[in-house]
């Protein structure tokens, strides 16, 4: 008879990564996010958050927190729909759709919530998708959820994007969803030519900056402002776990788009909301980030010192254009190794292995902050250096 668990049972690649002494997940972290961590009473350089401003420690987001637990206390035990919404979730959407130069926003309990309610609930069956194959993963998922007809293209390549547009049905609704910055890779989407293709087919664009906002534009709006593109994206995807320092996200829109989200998106009618905290948290982050437009001038001046050392040194770095830096490594099971090696020597880092990146196009996914210090990455390099050539990366 069959069993439903027998996958549970048949799974082993976890236990024979942990046997072998090369399981990377599930760290447990002794200490706050910031730009050093303490794992197992053992200090190492982070290189592998999405802290992007370095905020997870700021004292004014901690005060912020601890304020509203005082006022409104730890949670919110139910909905926005129905009795979660809270003034401060008002004042944040408020805060975000202003901030954003959009008419209306909506917050969700989480970023991958966001995409799954978003996307489920604003194409139907009498749409189609068009989404870049390296989208994340919510992407994919809400995708699944909705009824709509899902078509991918190649990733970032605007040409076969055009050819599929063009043999579509024109009497059916399209959406070009797409990551604004792609997490693995680190590259931006070519936004100008996704534009042009999507006026010519009458397609919406809906554009998932979650890393990108606090990062990228004058303002740090994310890649349509980089890109001057702000009035041609319709929908714009965020979440608050990157540069905002704490936890849920957030879609920006038209107001129609926002209220028809607001009483069918099935993520946010049946999920809790977010706690006062957290919203607290994003409102003092938010204030940081629009005060304080030097902490993206440091942190992008760390990611260029990086970038361009590990140019140098002859790392393959799949053109990243983002605080993201992936180093590629190839194999798996060097992927682990190379991982370890730099665990070893004080530096934390991500390995990202098939199918969140290509076969044989395994690799590590390092990541920059404001806060990180010159001496910091300096040891950093060092370290990459050193095992670049033991591994003969370089």
């Amino acid at each position: 008879m069959a069993d439903v668990f027998d996958k549970c049972y048949k799974f082993t690649r976890a236990d024979d990564l942990k046997e072998q002494g090369w399981y990377p997940y599930f760290k447990a972290i002794q200490s706050g996010a910031d730009s050093e961590v303490v794992i197992d009473g053992k200090q190492l350089i982070m290189i592998g958050s999405n802290n992007y401003l370095g905020l997870t420690q700021d004292p004014r987001i901690k005060q912020a927190a601890q304020k509203a637990i005082s006022e409104f206390g730890s949670g919110c035990t139910g909905s926005r729909f129905l009795n979660g919404t809270l003034s401060l979730h008002v004042e944040l959407e408020e805060k975000l759709a202003e901030f954003m130069n959009a008419e209306s926003a909506l917050v969700f309990s989480t970023g991958f919530q966001t995409n799954l309610g978003t996307m489920a609930t604003i194409a139907g069956k009498e749409d189609i998708i068009y989404t870049d194959r390296n989208n994340h993963a919510s992407m994919v998922d809400g995708c699944r959820l909705s009824f709509a007809r899902l078509v991918k293209f190649k990733h970032n390549n605007m040409r076969d994007l055009e050819r599929l547009l063009a043999a579509s049905n024109p009497n059916k609704g399209k959406l070009i969803a797409v990551d604004g910055v792609f997490s693995m890779e680190g590259n931006l989407i070519d936004l100008p030519n996704l534009v042009k293709t999507a006026k010519k087919h009458d397609a919406r664009i809906m554009v998932d900056d979650a890393h990108s906002v606090g990062v990228f534009g004058e303002n740090g709006r994310g890649t349509a402002e980089h890109f001057h593109l702000e009035d041609d994206v319709d929908i714009v995807m965020g979440t608050f776990s990157k540069s905002f320092a704490s936890l849920g996200g957030y879609i920006v829109a038209n107001a129609k788009v926002i209220d028809y989200l607001k009483h069918h998106a099935r993520a946010l009618i049946f999920s809790a909301s977010i706690p006062p905290a957290n919203a607290a948290s994003v409102l003092a982050a938010l204030d940081i980030l629009k005060k304080e437009p030097e902490r993206r001038e440091r942190l992008w001046r760390n990611v260029r010192k990086m970038k361009s050392a590990f140019d140098e040194m002859g790392f393959d770095t799949c053109g990243s254009e983002s605080p993201v830096i992936p180093i590629v490594v190839g194999e798996d099971v060097h992927t682990f190794m190379f991982w370890k090696k730099l665990f070893e020597n004080g530096v934390f880092t991500n390995p990202a292995i098939p199918p969140a990146v290509p076969q044989g196009r395994s690799l590590i996914r390092t990541s920059y902050m404001a806060n990180h210090t010159e001496e910091e990455l300096d040891i950093v390099l060092d370290v990459f250096e050193r095992l670049g050539r033991e591994f003969g990366l370089i």
